[in-house]
């Protein structure tokens, strides 16, 4: 009987297979680990032209986080935050009771930021557990990552690829860690709870046809519970349904956005919202310097309470001005027209902004503002960066904003 050989071409397709039918060490979940350490210390001044004193805070960030590697496409992730004060308590955290002065959101606590259990596979991955959730650019999902405590979800999230270019995201949420966090106490009231609690369904699917044209769809189904809009708001009165169109990309130089979005009452609501956004953005890139304009809209209504269209788990330092005047739309809402430019200076980063604000129903003025700021790598630090930003909203409409100058230094340190 002949004896069976293996050829030179079956030797190498045998050896080049062979990984794929290899079984994995669980070892690796701990040899291929890392832990990362991210230090942020603050110092931010708020002058508003009321009776409030001006705020002085400094504030340092810990985080440290230990990351899992991969065992056939599982891993864990655990990441704990402290916020300190440094110095003196001579602004309102929310928190401290500090009420005769401007407030600086950043109360002391230490929590657990993440942690959870994560599956990749090639067409998609899973993550359960309390996770970091920014989609698209976090006009109305985000970390809120500017200030120190971060926003975090606690769920489970899915997402499947089952075309190239294509991504399909479901969320389902049931709390929600807020900046206002880790703890509340006889200070906070019920538009700034440290957790949110409610059942939300966060569905997005976004297609990349090509590198001009991305289109983005999403229905952002939100169960707030506990929270209200405003001090004279009933609780449950930010449970919401958005439902939205997205378009964006590039043309050589060019880039745009262009969205529209309607936003109806969800869960146990009250109040009966109909409200729209809308959004056309256009940017133009010289020699590395980005120079963008555009036009926001966040519909107002006339009905009793507040039912304008709100974002309550958006990331909103990133828009409508840093100075953060309108982080609650007003009831008539409000249209943002702005024009930037980002700019690289000296090693460093360069920003400049301006935002004209108008109510969306009426013919009233808002006012006006203007927004700085430069960041650079220190020399020499690995990882170690500095910041100094300002802001200086000028009111137009007194019984609704104050004039409002905000100033911040920070310097961080990523591992």
């Amino acid at each position: 009987m002949p004896r069976a050989t293996l050829t030179p071409i079956a030797l190498a397709l045998l050896s080049l297979s062979a990984p794929a039918f290899a079984a994995e060490d669980l070892a690796n979940l701990v040899n291929q680990g890392k832990v990362s350490v991210d230090a942020r210390y603050r110092y931010e001044n708020v002058d508003q032209d009321n009776a409030l004193n001006n705020a002085d805070a400094q504030t340092l960030r810990t985080r440290i986080g230990l990351q899992s590697g991969k065992w056939y496409g599982l891993s864990g992730l655990v990441e704990a935050d402290n916020v300190s004060r440094i110095g003196d308590a001579s602004y309102n955290s929310t928190r401290n009771g500090q009420g005769d002065y401007s407030v600086v959101a950043d109360p002391d606590g230490s929590e657990i930021n993440q942690a959870l259990l994560r599956y990749d596979h090639q067409y998609g991955n899973v993550v359960f557990g309390r996770q970091r959730i920014n989609l698209d650019n976090q006009r109305f999902v985000g970390g809120v990552a500017w200030r120190q405590n971060e926003q975090t979800y606690d769920g489970a999230l899915a997402q499947i690829k089952p075309l190239a270019g294509m991504t399909l995201t479901y969320a389902y949420i049931d709390n929600i860690n807020t900046i206002f966090g880790p703890d509340d106490n006889r200070f906070d009231n019920k538009t700034n709870p440290a957790n949110i609690e409610g059942h939300s369904h966060l569905i997005n699917a976004q297609y990349v046809v090509m590198p001009e044209l991305t289109l983005t769809a999403y229905s952002y189904l939100l169960g707030l519970d506990n929270i209200a809009a405003s001090a004279a708001s009933p609780l449950g009165s930010l449970a919401s349904q958005t439902n939205g169109l997205r378009a964006n990309g590039t043309l050589g130089a060019f880039s745009y956005a262009a969205e529209y979005a309607q936003q109806k009452d969800y869960a146990d609501n009250p109040l009966e919202l109909d409200s729209d956004y809308r959004l056309a953005e256009i940017g133009y890139t010289w020699q590395g310097v980005l120079f963008k304009g555009g036009y926001e809209v966040l519909g107002g209504d006339d009905g009793a309470g507040n039912r304008a269209f709100q974002t309550p788990l958006a990331t909103k330092h990133a828009f409508q001005g840093w100075a953060d005047v309108f982080l609650t739309t007003p009831k008539d809402g409000i249209e943002d027209a702005y024009v930037g430019v980002t700019a690289p200076l000296w090693g460093g980063q360069l920003q400049a902004w301006y935002h004209d604000f108008d109510a969306e129903q009426g013919s009233d003025s808002y006012g006006d503002e203007i927004d700085l700021s430069y960041g650079h790598p220190i020399p020499g630090v690995k990882g170690l960066g500095a910041l100094a930003k300002y802001a200086t909203y000028s009111s137009d409409d007194d019984a609704l904003t104050v004039d409002t100058d905000k100033f911040w230094l920070q310097l961080q340190y990523t591992y």
